[in-house]
């Protein structure tokens, strides 16, 4: 368990209600949390200190305009997945910052988005003991028909909070 992190206990209670609350309870604590990732009907599958499971289905507010997920909407999955996880590692005297983003479009999305992100242990390591540092979190977004359309990269960096 982190060290000194507010979010990660919040987390852990969420996780303890009934399956069939669970994802919806912790897709509404994020959604007020970071407002913006609200606006877009994000599903939180899974959630805790390892890995993140995010969906989104491919409705009309998220489709470009050839009726796929928009890539920026892709882009918020992932961004939100491998925050989610960082924000969950990092101590709460520390800052979690998206440092990297690369995207690389390698074929037509089909319907809804999944996205799975995942920590090691040392990468859990790093953020508690390092005062500051930056790690590439693992993620990977897959389409309805279970193919990767996008290959992403997100490199997170944390620091001390500012007194």
């Amino acid at each position: 368990m982190p060290a000194n992190n507010r979010l990660h206990g919040i987390v852990q209670r969420l996780n303890q209600l009934p399956d069939f609350a669970r994802s919806r309870a912790l897709s509404l604590f994020f959604g007020k949390a970071v407002p913006f990732t609200g606006t877009t009907g994000i599903r939180i599958e899974h959630l805790d200190e390892n890995r993140c499971v995010i969906s989104l289905a491919n409705k009309r507010r998220v489709q470009n305009h050839i009726g796929g997920v928009h890539a920026v909407a892709s882009l918020l999955l992932a961004e939100s997945a491998t925050g989610f996880l960082v924000g969950l590692n990092v101590p709460d005297d520390k800052v979690p910052v998206i440092k990297t983003v690369g995207a690389e479009y390698t074929r037509r999305a089909k319907g809804d988005m999944t996205v799975e992100a995942v920590l090691t242990p040392e990468q859990q390591q790093q953020m508690k003991a390092e005062p500051k540092g930056a790690t590439a979190v693992a993620v990977t977004i897959r389409d309805s028909e279970g193919q990767e359309p996008i290959e992403i990269e997100m490199i997170w960096a944390w620091t001390p909070k500012r007194r």
